[in-house]
């Protein structure tokens, strides 16, 4: 679903509250290699910074950062989100 950044945002928050949020399995295997849990990026997508989407692979895609760790989200409808992948960012 291709929507701006600050619609991508407020979709998140609702799917949050009352949707369906689910991870692909290379975003689990990502999270174990990071030492990064299902709260971190419930916790990343409630209050990270969404950048505009890029269409890859099919899907339009949108990543959402914190200082620490970045988070990749398909919104699959106004009710469902698919993590695609994250990581912790180096510094």
């Amino acid at each position: 679903m291709h929507v701006d950044a600050e619609k991508a945002r407020r979709l998140l928050r609702e799917i949050l509250a009352s949707g369906i949020l689910t991870y692909s399995g290379h975003a689990k295997k990502e999270m174990v290699k990071d030492e990064r849990t299902t709260q971190d990026v419930v916790n990343v997508l409630r209050a990270g910074m969404v950048e505009p989407s890029e269409f890859e692979q099919g899907s339009w895609r949108h990543r959402v950062k914190t200082n620490t760790i970045c988070v990749v989200v398909v919104l699959v409808s106004e009710r469902e989100a698919v993590v695609v992948t994250a990581w912790r960012i180096r510094r």
